[in-house]
């Protein structure tokens, strides 16, 4: 087990070094500047401002440069929210987009699963035709449009929840956003779940266990609910993925304090460092929930492991 972690984490290594690449060429080739929308200044002070962020060396130094302080975790400062570092927004703005996506995965998961083998274990009935047909509703509509939908109806008309804004952190002010996100991927999971359940429940082990007499709750809860789970496990990572890119949008709409808000920002306003830290931030994250996903998969599945 040690080897098949050891073998995933090397493999991660160039994985982040290509999106490091590429977000960095593509930030420096896009049209306009940090200080376009600025005042013009005498040639002199702007080559200075140049010299200070190493932007006066060619594009392949200025990379090799922002390679090796990144390497001893420098993201370097914010072009437009002087006095902050990049690392000091990440951090402000990464609790809230912790918890909004954690509460949506959460949600996902549990919602999704529970959907998704009750379709299953009543396949061809009303309820199976029910939870299929919200599925493909889930999953055909995407988050930012789910998220003006949820706020007309319970922001706007019914007047139930705050429709924008973060308060004190409030639980009201966090379900909207959250249901924005999980609703979608409640569908994509409870369609997985359905359809990986009914093939556990015709496989040759499950028939056996109930030919010993099992009772049907032990041999639902304790084999195939868990055979079940395998391509769940194995989505998660992607889904976890999806959420937290999802939310960069969400917050925008729902004016979350998270990263998000800081990722929306620094691209409008060319912030070169802002915007490496904020793509460097959610790949790592990104790698590092595959990671978990694979090691899960591993566990649950030792083929996986073995012909790996």
């Amino acid at each position: 087990m040690l080897n098949y972690f050891i073998r995933r984490v090397l493999a991660s290594i160039p994985t982040l070094l290509i999106v490091i690449t590429i977000a960095f060429f593509m930030m420096r080739i896009a049209p306009g500047g940090p200080w376009d929308k600025e005042r013009s200044l005498p040639p002199e002070i702007e080559a200075n401002i140049m010299k200070a962020y190493d932007m006066d060396k060619p594009l392949v130094e200025q990379y090799a440069i922002y390679l090796g302080k990144i390497l001893v975790g420098d993201f370097g400062p914010s072009y437009k929210f002087r006095d902050f570092s990049v690392t000091d927004l990440l951090m402000s703005g990464f609790p809230a987009s912790l918890q909004i996506g954690g509460m949506a995965i959460i949600l996902a998961v549990i919602f999704g699963t529970l959907f998704g083998a009750m379709a299953a274990l009543r396949k061809n009935s009303a309820t199976d035709y029910s939870v299929m047909t919200m599925a493909m509703t889930g999953i055909a509509i995407p988050n930012f449009v789910m998220a003006p939908v949820l706020t007309l109806i319970f922001g706007v008309y019914l007047s139930w929840l705050p429709v924008a804004g973060w308060g004190d952190g409030s639980l009201q002010y966090k379900i909207l956003p959250v249901l924005a996100l999980a609703l979608p991927q409640i569908a994509y999971i409870a369609r997985l779940t359905r359809g990986s359940m009914i093939e556990v429940l015709h496989s040759n082990y499950i028939r056996t266990a109930r030919a010993k007499g099992l009772r049907e709750r032990l041999v639902l809860l304790r084999h195939a609910l868990k055979g079940a789970m395998l391509p769940v496990v194995s989505y998660l990572g992607p889904a976890t993925a999806a959420v937290i890119t999802g939310s960069v949008v969400i917050e925008t709409i729902f004016d979350i304090p998270g990263i998000g808000r800081y990722f929306i920002q620094g691209a409008l306003n060319r912030d070169y460092p802002l915007v490496m830290g904020t793509v460097i931030f959610y790949g790592v994250l990104i790698i590092v929930l595959n990671l978990i996903v694979d090691m899960l998969y591993g566990l649950l599945d030792p083929k996986v492991r073995l012909h790996d």
